[in-house]
């Protein structure tokens, strides 16, 4: 099937990460799409698999990772595994259309796209019989990228390894070798209540959250400036939202916020938790902090020396790594013990946008590179 068409078929099958709807919408959940895309890999006779992660709850299936299997006519010497996300975040509408060359709607970016190109490239190897001697390819669609990587976390813990991943996810079809981490804080503050006619009885946790904030948008930001990773840049923090307070005449006795820190590789979580709330104390406030994220989002790191990496950067005409301001599931399948790229059509700019859409050429482009990739393999 060519790239196009399943890219249409794709984005009209809704697969929205049920974190982010009411229970039992009907947009909820991945399985329209791992259902559809298996069909068509039962079709060209590829054997297909469901790994399990979240069992059926109420009105909602069973979410599981799809794997469809490529092999060889022998024993394989090594595996490639095509890694893009099925879940989507959500939308109004699910009518893909063509304008300008432009393929719209939810998930033509993030990541139909990818899923697109590297599923057609599976298909049209299966097809013309020119799979590799010596390697499997195993295309694995992932479930809950969006929101707890879940589906990632599930495959990392499997006993099933790879020589390469490549994660679906718009880079312009650049081999990205590096990704920031992802640390989501929350931090509270803690005052004493009072009558709003009497505020000099209480402590107001709003105005010691203000500093704190101050804190972190101006010093600390600038302090984080200083460190520099050759491909990534600086850390970032970003404080995203702000809770305090019951009304004008109280008080707040507590306030909170929720920040975003972008770490970078050799930033280990543990020791970004204590820095920042080290640093708010030594700037004269005080904050308690609590995780708010339940996995590791670690930054990823991959050697763009390695052969395998060398090879798709050579067909890419790509002379030196590339790394992206975004987290995704590469860190977490590296951390399987598969070394990770990422790559795929797109950009990321127009992901999550109200009008998400991608160039069809660059589809085109990045099913043509990953089929002259894999038919390059022994």
């Amino acid at each position: 099937m060519e790239p196009e068409q399943l890219l249409r078929d794709l984005i009209a099958l809704p697969s929205v990460n049920p974190a982010f709807l009411p229970e039992g919408d009907e947009r909820a959940g991945e399985w329209r799409v791992a259902d559809f895309l298996a069909s068509l890999a039962a079709k060209a006779g590829l054997p297909v698999e469901f790994q399990e992660v979240f069992p059926a709850k109420g009105s909602m299936r069973s979410r599981s990772n799809l794997i469809v299997r490529l092999g060889t006519d022998g024993p394989a010497k090594r595996r490639i595994i095509l890694a893009p996300h099925l879940d989507t975040v959500p939308a109004e509408s699910f009518k893909p259309r063509i304008e300008k060359g432009r393929m719209h709607g939810r998930g033509a970016c993030d990541t139909k796209g990818s899923v697109a190109a590297m599923f057609s490239a599976v298909l049209q190897l299966a097809a013309s019989g020119a799979r590799p001697r010596e390697t499997e390819i195993l295309f694995l669609g992932l479930m809950d990228e969006e929101n707890g990587q879940e589906g990632s976390r599930a495959f990392a813990r499997s006993k099933i390894k790879g020589d390469l991943a490549i994660i679906g996810e718009p880079t312009e079809l650049k081999v990205v070798t590096a990704h920031k981490g992802d640390l989501w804080l929350k931090l509270v503050t803690n005052g004493r209540a009072a009558h709003g006619a009497r505020p000099e009885l209480g402590d107001n946790a709003v105005h010691q959250m203000a500093r704190v904030i101050d804190i972190l948008e101006t010093k600390y930001q600038r302090a984080l400036r200083k460190r520099r990773h050759p491909i990534l840049g600086s850390p970032t923090i970003n404080v995203g939202a702000v809770r305090g307070g019951t009304q004008p005449n109280i008080v707040p006795d507590r306030c909170e916020i929720d920040i975003d820190r972008r770490t970078v590789p050799g930033e280990k979580d543990g020791a970004v938790q204590h820095e920042i709330v080290d640093f708010v104390k030594a700037h004269g406030s005080k904050v308690q902090l609590i995780n708010s994220k339940t996995g590791s989002c670690m930054a990823l790191e991959t050697n763009p020396k390695l052969p395998l990496v060398k090879e798709l950067m050579h067909l890419a005409q790509q002379t030196k790594p590339a790394g992206v301001d975004f987290f995704c599931d590469a860190s977490i399948i590296a951390s399987g013990g598969t070394p990770s790229i990422v790559f795929g059509p797109g950009n990321i700019a127009q992901a999550h946008t109200l009008d998400e859409w991608i160039s069809l050429r660059s589809l085109q482009q990045a099913t043509a590179l990953l089929i002259r990739f894999l038919r390059s393999l022994p």
